[in-house]
């Protein structure tokens, strides 16, 4: 299959209950991110902040993931940490209910932080 030309695209390919989970992710990442924009970037959905990455997500076989997700301040921090897969990488398991709100916060501080 050749890779996805636009997220729409991307999010249709998964079955049918992965869809509304990745349509989860994308809401909550551009609530935090006022503005955006979006495009295919490695293969996978990347929302961008003038013309700059902002956040990755991809759907995987039991979870989805969200690249890169730095560091962050405060007590945000302790509340990604439980999600943290990776220095830069959080993983969400479908089995598991989606934090949108926190997911929300983060997309806010990554926006937040302007360019790296």
């Amino acid at each position: 299959m050749p890779p996805a030309a636009n997220v729409d695209e991307y999010i249709a390919s998964f079955p049918s209950e992965v869809r509304p989970v990745l349509e989860s992710v994308r809401a909550a990442i551009h609530a935090g991110m006022p503005g955006c924009s979006e495009t295919i970037r490695y293969g996978m959905p990347a929302v961008m902040m003038a013309h700059r990455y902002g956040l990755h997500f991809a759907g995987w076989k039991k979870h989805i993931g969200m690249y890169p997700v730095p560091v962050l301040d405060g007590d945000l921090e302790p509340a990604v940490a439980p999600y943290r897969s990776s220095k830069d990488g959080l993983s969400f398991r479908y089995v598991d209910e989606l934090p949108s709100e926190l997911i929300t916060r983060i997309a806010a501080a990554v926006a937040e932080r302007g360019p790296s």
